[in-house]
């Protein structure tokens, strides 16, 4: 049964991916705003909003207890950016290999790639730096969390100032193929548009849950602790499969949509979630915790330099999914 739900969640994640992709490149165009905006802002965000909710109800409901439930927002707050950094890296690795082989470039839009990977480093080194804060600094916390929310918006207003030049230079987004609907004889029209973008993410929310019950009924097998269990199998239940969006893209050549759905996501939820688990949850150095900050800070540091160089290969995003490995050695001593 739970293999069934499981394998269902995962073909409407598909149809839903590749639907919202869809929409989402023509919305792009119809706006006539860069990749950068369309992969880094809509899509990350999008896709995002979903899987945000999780630690928000476990911080704010009543569910469980008060430690059960601290430990699943810290635990989904910290492994979102973790997954992201590592193992959504490493997919899409995998998903251009087969054309580009093992030293294949990859040719996402410099600055924007930059630019996403700096702010992420900048926040998270906050985030990183906040674990540290004891509770009786309780006005120093607010202050970082806070200021996690500044570095958010600046983020954004950056980069839809970026957006002009990026399309004068030829980075404007371009739609792959017609619009789903549009095929069934509906006008190319906005609200056409937007029925398409609400149905293709009401169908990523819907396959995501279907995959989080199933990947959770699994896990429970193995007797995980919340924390554990909120760290390494809620965010592969409800990021990578919405990350199929990077996938499609990097195959199709558009790598700068393709990154900017990974890395945007990566500033989304490296700031505004641990801004929240700051200000709410103990947000304390633990073994598990800690390591898996350190991990993600030093995956997103590896592919940023690698960037800076200008020399971004296939298998330097192989390397990701090294470290993720070196992850779960370390914390299930595996």
């Amino acid at each position: 049964m739970t293999i069934g739900i499981l394998l269902v969640a995962l073909l409407v994640i598909l149809i839903g991916a590749e639907t919202f992709t869809n929409a989402l490149e023509h919305l792009g165009e119809r706006l006539k705003i860069s990749e950068g905006v369309t992969g880094s802002i809509f899509a990350a965000v999008g896709t995002a909003l979903p899987e945000t909710m999780v630690p928000v109800v476990a911080i704010l409901s009543t569910v469980s207890t008060q430690q059960v439930r601290e430990e699943v927002g810290v635990g989904a707050i910290l492994g979102a950016p973790l997954m992201l950094s590592t193992v959504a890296m490493c997919l899409m690795a995998l998903a251009a290999f087969g054309r580009r082989g093992l030293h294949g470039h990859l040719r996402p839009e410099r600055k924007g790639l930059r630019r996403d990977l700096r702010f992420f480093l900048f926040a998270f080194g906050i985030s990183l730096a906040a674990l540290f804060i004891p509770h009786e600094l309780p006005i120093v916390r607010a202050m970082l969390a806070i200021g996690l929310v500044l570095v958010y918006f600046v983020y954004v207003l950056l980069t839809f100032r970026d957006s002009a030049n990026l399309v004068a230079d030829g980075h404007g987004t371009e739609a792959h193929a017609e619009m789903f609907l549009c095929r069934l004889g509906l006008p190319d029209s906005p609200p056409v548009l937007a029925v398409q973008l609400l149905g293709g993410l009401v169908l990523l929310v819907a396959g995501a849950k279907g995959f989080v019950y199933s990947v959770s009924a699994a896990s429970a097998l193995y007797g995980l602790s919340p924390l554990l269990l909120a760290l390494l199998i809620v965010p592969v239940a409800t990021e990578l499969p919405e990350k199929v969006n990077s996938i499609i893209w990097i195959r199709r050549g558009k790598d700068t949509l393709a990154f900017g759905n990974i890395t945007g996501a990566m500033v989304f939820q490296g700031s505004l979630l641990p801004a929240l688990g700051i200000a709410l949850t103990p947000w304390q150095p633990g073994l598990t915790v800690l390591s898996g900050v350190i991990v993600t800070y030093v995956a997103a540091l590896w592919v940023s330099v690698v960037a800076m160089r200008g020399e971004l290969r296939v298998w330097h995003l192989f390397v990701n999914g090294g470290f993720y490995v070196a992850y779960l050695v370390l914390v299930l001593g595996v």
